[in-house]
């Protein structure tokens, strides 16, 4: 696999272990079950190309012993089969009631960790992603879980919006550009995403609200470009809302006056 030998070298405190699914399954000894399991707060995780990204997996787990905890955890995308996503045997458990806990595991994905864990374009790791789990009650009942709930990890986006000129007269014609880029994890860069649709949106000064203008396909490069007749000032910027494998993201606003 062509990231041990990297990873290790990179001197990291855990072994970055490639997690390969086998057959959806589930069984064990006794009554124990999981009843429930929310990842990131039912929210997408979101991975660019430098920061590490922390998140919960809550798994709500029963047993009329009272539950002991977690003893595995491990995620990865469902197509694929594996992914880079590293849980370092630490959780906790909340007491809900006598048979009820709400178990906590902590997962770290790191970018830097990214290309090294396969032999393959890491970026198609992107999607949808599922969650196994090994629970325990405090009778020594155990159950092995698998996909307990699903989840989508996406390669974040960046989106820019700059209108020229800045300051024109009323009905005069401006022109809108930007840039929609997506991370890139093998060379932890960003690239133009090309071929998606971006809504131009204005909000007119004064207004709390943005209303969609219009909406651009971006070019070969990820590049936008529009013009649009300016009947007041405001503020202009650009919505992209995100695909299966692509974050949603707005750009900050670009404001234009009236002479």
């Amino acid at each position: 696999m062509r990231g041990r030998t990297a990873w290790a070298a990179a001197g990291g405190a855990v072994a970055l272990v490639l997690v390969t699914a086998t057959g959806a399954h589930a069984e064990g000894r006794g009554d124990v079950r999981v009843v429930k399991t929310v990842v990131n707060g039912g929210g997408n995780v979101i991975v660019g190309t430098a920061k590490a990204i922390r998140y919960p997996v809550d798994i709500t787990v029963k047993d009329n012993s009272g539950v002991k905890g977690l003893t595995h955890v491990s995620t990865f995308n469902r197509t694929r089969l594996y992914g880079f996503a590293d849980w370092n045997d630490d959780s906790s458990c909340t007491k809900k009631s006598a048979t009820t806990s709400v178990c906590r595991a902590t997962l770290t994905i790191d970018p830097a960790w990214i290309a090294d864990s396969d032999d393959i374009d890491s970026n198609k790791l992107a999607g949808v992603w599922q969650v196994n789990a090994t629970v325990k009650a405090n009778d020594g009942d155990y159950w092995i879980s698998d996909d307990i709930a699903e989840y989508k990890v996406k390669r974040a986006a960046q989106l820019t919006t700059v209108i020229a000129p800045e300051k024109v007269a009323k009905n005069a014609k401006v022109t809108v550009t930007g840039k929609l880029s997506r991370a890139n994890w093998e060379d932890r860069k960003y690239h133009g995403f090309p071929g998606q649709q971006v809504k131009l949106q204005f909000r007119k000064k004064g207004s709390a609200h943005y209303a969609t203008v219009k909406t651009v396909t971006t070019g070969n490069v990820g590049q936008l470009s529009t013009k649009v007749t300016v009947t007041s000032a405001g503020s202009w910027r650009w919505y992209f809302p995100g695909t299966t494998t692509t974050s949603l993201k707005t750009s900050a606003g670009d404001t234009l006056d009236l002479k």
